[in-house]
């Protein structure tokens, strides 16, 4: 740690440089007429032929322009989709998939996911807030309280972004701070079953303190009551209670000069762990008397011996970036730190009988440091350069207990692992305009790495200096044509890396091999009509060497590496506004995602009266965990005069194909479908909306995560229906 804060006082004074503080200082007025221009492009986003500005390449472009698949998400379409979490993204963009295991999020893109549960074992789909890089998998549950946009970028992103970037990215845009004073405060209600009330209260206001520097602060406050019917002690389980605050202070010396600091806090307390159940009855728990086995969604019974399905969360971010004008080239500077605290207790067999449960404390600290220069000169070259470091240390101290018989005394594992990651890349991208129609661009990443582990079991210590380097070259080609000035075309080859990592609940000192993807996509992005935005993506990826986790026998976590995997497929994006008001959009994904190679997989076959069978055995042809062959999503606002203001309507519709949850294909959540609608009112002078929502109207009973282990499969479900209204006040 003494290492990191170092790192970040010797990049002050180069942030502080003389030649920013000589410029001619901008004025206020210039700034906020900079901000209102990013604000009109940010609400431009899924507009059918409207700009959008997208920052795919680490430069602001046409998201038509660029040559890679992104979806871009505004507040309007996050709001009116349901979409509170980066993990409710699947419901509007196509190829996502929003995973979770307990406190870790663990999202996946055309097939390619992490399901790592180790501390520093980071997912292969990155998570960005205003370009800072989201490391931990523990640390990437973000509420989104005031943001600009979302983009989700499909596809190996081994270059200008690389970082653990095998499958794709999500890049979480917040506005800066203004010069001229706004503010919102927004309450809403939800009723949901078991009688659960859920309050919302988010704030966010911005101004200027002087003519060269602005602050703005966002607050959130959740609180939600259990929906869960509690079975065993009645009421009800599954409250969450969040409180964050965020905030940024702007510092612009010069038209030259700007730079930014961020502040964050949250605060979470959640029972999602308290919700898990015996998926299909399955639970070794059955065979004793006395077990109590739930068998309808959202019940549960897993309440005895104090297991209370306890997560608990804090996370501290501090991040400052830095933006120099030298003439024809841009530096920029992001540093951050990010210290996370997970407490998370589970029950194992989702029953009142105690057969297993983990007791688990994640305590990592992340330090990064990114330079990168930009070129800004208007020539037909236009390039990035830069340098990036990332460190990691961190611990997860776990208490197991795992017995098959209530006559087995209950005797405990501690396990104690220490982690430190720590890695340094290079990298460079340039787009040539060989003609004004076609393009090239060429980008290479060069990354080293060394991951260090030490393992304590029972007091014991097992090895104190396990160390593995990793070394690898990742690189992009893209061709791009504009045929006219509203179609382009692309094609791009591009590799993916994820260095090889250690299991933190094992015994072993030698890590995993790295995974690697190689990646063709070819793209068309068109406006055929002045209404009408279609935007095509299709793919083919070779997947190696897949790090892939699963339960123990002994009720802990095996880490091992699937030889490979086929993925191709495509995805279809639609936005229309045919007459005036009406919004639509519609995508539909294909992902044909199949393990190509898996001879040694960690597998579950229930057994009768409950629990399974561990065993090993091939799976190749069978399909990739979290990964529906079919999606489908279908949205729309309709947006009309009424009341000397504006009345809306609108809503979300989203299809899913079965999802499996095991490299067997035993476990899965069928095909289903999420529905939410909301209508509401805006008044006159847009200081007021007024809305009444609904999330999971059909109140659909949907797979958060399938867990399947010795003991039992549990499952957690995602929220049941949820009916409300909000008020928001705008100044």
């Amino acid at each position: 740690m003494k290492k990191s804060l170092l790192t970040t006082a010797a990049i002050l004074p180069f942030l502080l440089c003389p030649a920013a503080a000589n410029a001619q200082s901008a004025t206020s007025d210039e700034a906020d007429q900079a901000g209102e221009a990013q604000l009109k492009a940010d609400a431009q986003a899924d507009g059918a032929g409207g700009m959008i500005i997208v920052t795919a390449t680490r430069r602001e472009e046409s998201l038509q322009k660029v040559p890679v698949a992104v979806t871009a998400l505004s507040t309007e379409v996050l709001t009116t989709s349901g979409v509170e979490q980066v993990r409710s993204l699947n419901q509007v963009v196509p190829g996502f998939n929003g995973g979770r295991n307990q406190n870790v999020m663990q999202p996946s893109i055309r097939g390619v996911g992490s399901s790592g549960t180790s501390v520093g074992d980071e997912s292969n789909v990155a998570v960005y807030v205003d370009g800072v890089y989201q490391g931990d998998p523990y640390s990437t549950q973000i509420d989104l309280v005031e943001i600009s946009r979302v983009e989700v970028l499909r596809g190996p992103q081994g270059t200008v972004f690389g970082r653990n970037a095998t499958g794709g990215l999500v890049n979480v845009v917040t506005p800066d701070p203004q010069f001229t004073p706004r503010a919102r405060i927004k309450g809403s209600w939800g009723r949901l079953r078991e009688d659960a009330n859920n309050f919302d209260i988010r704030a966010y206001v911005t101004g200027g303190l002087t003519d060269t520097i602005a602050a703005d602060l966002a607050v959130l406050y959740r609180n939600q009551d259990g929906y869960a019917t509690n079975l065993l002690n009645g009421g009800a389980v599954g409250d969450t209670e969040i409180a964050s605050i965020r905030s940024k202070l702007l510092f612009q010396p010069s038209d030259q000069a700007e730079f930014i600091l961020t502040v964050a806090y949250v605060d979470t307390h959640e029972e999602i762990a308290a919700t898990a159940q015996p998926f299909e009855g399955n639970s070794l728990g059955a065979q004793f008397a006395g077990a109590i086995i739930p068998d309808e969604p959202w019940e549960i019974s897993n309440f005895a011996f104090g297991t209370a399905g306890l997560s608990d969360f804090t996370r501290l971010d501090i991040a400052l970036k830095g933006q120099l004008d030298l003439g024809g080239v841009i530096l920029e500077s992001t540093s951050s730190y990010m210290r996370t605290r997970v407490h998370q207790i589970a029950d194992s067999d989702g029953t009142n009988i105690l057969l297993g449960e983990t007791n688990m404390r994640v305590k990592p600290d992340t330090f990064t440091q990114e330079l990168r220069l930009i070129s800004d000169n208007g020539s037909p070259l236009s390039w990035t350069a830069g340098a990036y470091y990332y460190q990691l240390e961190g611990e997860q101290p776990l208490i197991l207990i795992n017995r098959r018989d209530v006559a087995t005394p209950v005797t405990p594992i501690t396990i104690e692992p220490e982690v430190e990651n720590s890695s340094i890349a290079a990298f460079v991208e340039g787009t040539y305009d060989l003609t004004p129609s076609l393009s090239v661009t060429l980008g290479g990443r060069y990354t080293t790495e060394t991951r260090k582990f030490s393992q304590r079991i029972n007091g014991n210590q097992l090895f104190t200096d396990a160390e593995e380097d990793f070394d690898k070259f990742t690189y992009r080609v893209a061709v791009q044509y504009e045929a006219s000035p509203d179609l382009n075309i692309y094609a791009t080859y591009g590799t993916g890396f994820k260095s090889g990592t250690f299991n933190t609940f094992g015994t072993s000192n030698v890590a995993v091999e790295p995974e690697t993807i190689e990646a063709i996509e070819f793209g068309i992005k068109s406006d055929p009509l002045p209404w009408l935005r279609a935007n095509l993506a299709t793919f083919y990826y070779t997947y190696d060497n897949l790090q892939v986790t699963a339960r123990a026998a002994n009720n802990s976590f095996v880490l091992q590496n699937a030889a490979s995997a086929e993925i191709y497929g495509g995805e279809l994006e639609l936005t229309a506004e045919p007459i005036d008001g009406l919004d639509l959009r519609a995508a539909i994904a294909y992902t044909h995602a199949k393990y190509d190679e898996f001879s040694n997989a960690q597998v579950f076959i229930p057994q009768a009266g409950g629990g399974n069978m561990v065993s090993s055995t091939d799976v190749s042809g069978n399909q990739l965990v979290r990964t529906p062959e079919f999606t489908l999503t279908l949205g729309g606002r309709y947006t009309f005069d009424a009341f000397d203001g504006e009345a809306f309507i609108g809503g979300n519709l989203f299809h899913s194909s079965a999802v499996y949850y095991d490299y067997l294909n035993i476990f899965s959540q069928d095909s289903y479908e999420l529905l939410s609608a909301e209508i509401g009112w805006t008044s006159p002078d847009d200081d007021l909306t007024f809305r009444i929502f609904s999330k999971n109207l059909t109140n659909a009973a949907v797979a958060q995560q399938i867990s399947p282990g010795p003991l039992a499969a549990y499952i957690i479900y995602e929220r049941p229906r949820e009916v409300g209204a909000s008020v928001e006040l705008r100044f």
